[in-house]
């Protein structure tokens, strides 16, 4: 893979295009990874009831579907937001992934994970009695994710 950096004095908004053979692996990564960098300084809003919140994405612990659309949840409150999941996790930073159908996790709060071989596993977060299931599917891909942000 090469990369080059073309600089324009008359470019208005800087762009990045990737040219290739064909969608591979690698080549989804690295969208996903541009994407997650430009993702962090966007602003989300969150809501309760008429108010308007902006909470810092670092604070928020994951997101889950509900009966009445897309929960957002910190150590101490619960915020709607007005996006599906597929679209938040094109529009979030790396350190959350999908980690059921119904929640994006941010990895980054994990306290514990309790593994259970025949179900869910159990994810928990310091300092709150909240917490996520991890269906089978993606434990490797959580554990992974994990060990990469150690590393």
């Amino acid at each position: 893979m090469r990369i080059r950096i073309e600089v324009d004095d008359r470019i208005k908004e800087n762009e990045v295009l990737i040219r290739c053979g064909q969608l591979t692996d690698e080549v989804y990564e690295l969208q996903k990874s541009l994407t997650g960098m430009m993702s962090k300084k966007k602003e989300m809003v969150f809501y309760k009831g008429e108010t308007e919140f902006y909470i810092p994405l670092e604070e928020i612990l994951f997101f889950e579907t509900d009966p009445t659309g897309i929960c957002a949840h910190t150590i101490n409150q619960m915020y709607q937001v007005k996006y599906k999941l597929y679209e938040l996790e094109e529009l979030l930073p790396r350190n959350f992934m999908r980690v059921s159908k119904s929640t994006i996790l941010n990895v980054n709060h994990i306290y514990s994970i309790t593994r259970n071989l025949t179900a869910s596993s159990v994810v928990e977060f310091q300092n709150t009695h909240k917490q996520v299931y991890i269906s089978r599917y993606y434990y490797k891909a959580v554990k992974e994710k994990i060990k990469e942000k150690r590393s």
